[in-house]
């Protein structure tokens, strides 16, 4: 955390109207949450804020409402969820801005808590519309960022609405984010060993690129795999490949090679006839045949991954190293995850689908640090801006 962000247990909290940015982006099932991982994350934020005093506005967007009413993506089911975690009323507010909901705020008594209504009901979120940033300042006192999921974001709420708030701060988990992804930016431990995976190169280019530059060792498995493997001139078959990044991928590992950093490549692979649920696997080394898709890393390769990770001192990873959702090609990913929870080392997981599956596996509570942010965690290590965290800055 920079030294110009003050954190919420810096600020006196007592009497106010204390605006919390929260991530309750969750998913929501038959009008039930059914993963409440990222409301239990803000539970201490919330909870520090109630036992100050402080009178709690509660602020989050869900889904992808388009700028419009859409009950489909309404925060009500959240509140039920809150309300149980917290063993505190959780009122529901009928929109996020407006006359009846600044009354409903100016009206609040200290240790209440309302959950305002999705955010992204109103394009003048995600535009950071400078009325609608406005208006949702009228709501604060006090503004607390706690959403690290949203921070790469310049939204009216993330951004647009902090500097119009006498006070700002970062809650706990947005502390906490910054100070164990800052320590793998810029600190490690080492050695530093950074594992990735994912369909697509085009998507991690800048965090390799800023890996090859911190890292000891770099592990690449999942799909992006196979356009490393063509960039070395090998036969990938019917596997997922970039074609128009197989040019980069042969100048990331010469960069990696002038470097002296090690890329760890697939040596073989879990392939099937098609990708789909129900095929059979079949290990293969070496090139894949033509006809046959790569769907997993192989055994020998989950030998040499774990080996290198279990050397580490800290280990960063992002990305399944195969279709993890779909048995049997499921093995490497969760391979993966337990060589990391057999490390005593620092292990920071971020990305969506990493995370899921380090919960699968039933290995998460020995993770050191699992990022509540896929694509913010990934813009933190290639050492941009976050808009988020540059709102909190004092001024």
């Amino acid at each position: 955390m920079t030294k110009d962000i003050k954190t919420i247990d810096q600020l006196d909290l007592k009497n106010k109207r204390v605006f919390i940015r929260v991530d309750f982006n969750v998913p929501i099932k038959e009008g039930r949450v059914s993963d409440a991982t990222r409301i239990e994350a803000a539970l201490p934020t919330i909870r520090f804020a109630l036992e100050q005093g402080a009178k709690v506005v509660l602020a989050s967007h869900l889904g992808r409402p388009k700028g419009k009413q859409n009950p489909a993506f309404s925060l009500a089911p959240v509140s039920t969820t809150l309300t149980d975690l917290l063993k505190v009323p959780v009122k529901m507010a009928p929109d996020c801005v407006g006359p009846d909901v600044e009354a409903t705020v100016n009206g609040m008594q200290p240790g209440e808590v309302l959950l305002l209504e999705n955010l992204r009901f109103h394009a003048g979120e995600e535009k950071n519309d400078p009325e609608f940033a406005q208006a949702l300042a009228r709501l604060a006192d006090v503004y607390v960022n706690d959403a690290f999921g949203t921070a790469h974001r310049a939204h009216a709420s993330t951004a647009g609405m902090a500097s119009l708030v006498a006070e700002r701060a970062a809650g706990f988990l947005l502390k906490r984010e910054c100070d164990y992804l800052g320590k793998v930016f810029t600190n490690p431990d080492r050695p530093f060993v950074a594992l990735l995976g994912g369909a697509k190169v085009s998507d991690k280019i800048q965090v390799i690129q800023s890996l090859i530059e911190k890292v000891n060792v770099l592990l690449i498995g999942g799909a992006m795999a196979y356009t490393f493997l063509r960039a070395q001139g090998q036969e990938t078959g019917n596997s997922l490949v970039e074609e128009d990044q197989i040019s980069l991928a042969a100048e990331l590992l010469r960069t990696a090679a002038d470097r002296k950093i090690p890329i760890f490549l697939p040596t073989d692979h879990a392939v099937a006839d098609k990708a789909e649920e129900g095929s059979t696997a079949t290990t293969v080394s070496g090139e894949i045949p033509e006809g046959k898709t790569g769907l997993d890393i192989g055994p020998e390769t989950i030998t040499t991954f774990a080996e290198e990770i279990a050397k580490a001192r800290t280990v960063f990873w992002n990305g399944p190293m195969g279709m993890f959702e779909v048995k049997p090609f499921d093995a490497g990913t969760m391979a993966m995850a337990r060589a990391l929870a057999e490390n005593k080392a620092v292990t920071v997981v971020g990305g969506g689908d990493s995370v899921a599956a380090v919960k699968r596996s039933g290995v998460a509570d020995a993770i050191t640090h699992i990022s509540t942010g896929g694509g913010a965690s990934l813009e933190f290590l290639e050492g941009k801006t976050l808009p988020g965290l540059a709102a909190l800055e004092k001024t």
